[in-house]
């Protein structure tokens, strides 16, 4: 391990720098500006010492930059200080111009943050929006940021399981990025059940939510309409749903995917999980588009990013909103305090 804590003592976050060309470093630095009213837990960012500092004067903020060795170095004390960060990587910051060098930088951030949470040296992980057309570039050969943090994990992809969570909602989509007309094709008993168990058990691990209550969704037109509008529910989603209940899990549904999402709706369950991206994506970021975290399962880390993009057309400007990535941060502080003290 890099460096030494005390005993009591919680690691830094490592945060990774996301595309240089986003929206990404500024909103770090923001973070750090706002860190005593936010009340954020320190944090370290891997690379980018310059870019953060030409970021935070495109938001026209005054943020030092604290330069460290080790990430034992990184305390409250010197988080007062600046932004600590580590690795003398960096590129050149133009906003909204993405570039192959900017893309090296956000993968190697990527790859380092991700190894120092692997082992324990950091507490856990915040990874900023990256471009995955500019990622494939330098050599990426994953979907996305989750996929390539299952591997580094030692994680089988089927085993990392995103969930969007806000202040209104919590949902899981059970195939993620694959064209609509596969889904069906995609959807079975056992990947419900096994996506669900991985859900159920990190909202009692993660969340502290001893009993979660599961919502799932129809996949067709008003849950299939006792099999006249498609029969998936009746094939697939429903038997899922008979087993999880008999192995404890509180499972409910298939709800019709039209009124799963109601304000009432909601106050019934813990997490909806839905059959296809859209289906749980629409909805949280109609709701909570401003305050939405991203969050990997199934992880032997704790894993948050803000759930918006890199947003390249507003890079630079100082108008980028703040809040997933203030979100982001406090999410992964408060599920990396609850599985240490289950540790405990």
């Amino acid at each position: 391990m890099s460096g030494s804590h005390q005993p009591g003592n919680v690691p830094p976050l490592a945060l990774s720098l996301g595309d240089p060309a986003g929206i990404g470093p500024e909103l770090i630095a923001e973070a750090w500006f706002q860190r005593r009213s936010l009340g954020l837990a320190p944090f370290v960012v891997f690379g980018g010492a310059t870019i953060l500092h030409d970021a935070a004067r495109s938001r026209g903020l005054d943020v030092p930059i604290v330069a460290v060795d080790s990430i034992g170095a990184v305390d409250s004390a010197l988080f007062e200080r600046g932004i600590p960060v580590l690795s003398h990587e960096d590129a050149d910051y133009t906003p909204g111009q993405p570039s192959l060098a900017g893309a090296q930088l956000a993968l190697h951030s990527l790859t380092e943050a991700c190894r120092a949470v692997h082992e324990s040296e950091a507490s856990a992980l915040v990874t900023l929006p990256v471009a995955k057309s500019q990622l494939a570039l330098a050599g990426f050969g994953h979907p996305g940021q989750t996929e390539f943090l299952a591997q580094q994990c030692g994680v089988s992809e089927r085993d990392a399981v995103m969930m969007l969570a806000g202040p209104s909602l919590r949902a899981v989509p059970l195939t993620v990025h694959c064209p609509l007309a596969e889904v069906p094709r995609r959807l079975t008993v056992e990947l419900i059940i096994h996506k669900a168990r991985i859900v159920a058990r990190a909202l009692r691990a993660d969340f502290g939510i001893d009993r979660p209550r599961l919502a799932l969704a129809g996949l067709n037109p008003h849950a299939g309409e006792n099999g006249q509008m498609g029969s998936e529910e009746i094939r697939i989603i429903a038997p899922a749903i008979a087993a999880l209940r008999e192995e404890g899990i509180d499972a409910t549904g298939p709800h019709p995917g039209d009124a799963l999402f109601t304000r009432r709706a909601r106050e019934t369950y813990d997490v909806a999980l839905a059959m296809y991206h859209d289906q749980a994506l629409i909805p949280l970021k109609a709701l909570d588009f401003d305050e939405g975290v991203n969050v990997t399962l199934g992880l032997p880390i704790v894993r948050t990013s803000p759930d918006h993009g890199t947003a390249f057309a507003i890079a630079g400007e100082g108008i980028a909103d703040p809040g997933a990535t203030f979100a982001a941060l406090r999410m992964a502080s408060e599920c990396a305090a609850r599985r240490a003290r289950l540790q405990v």
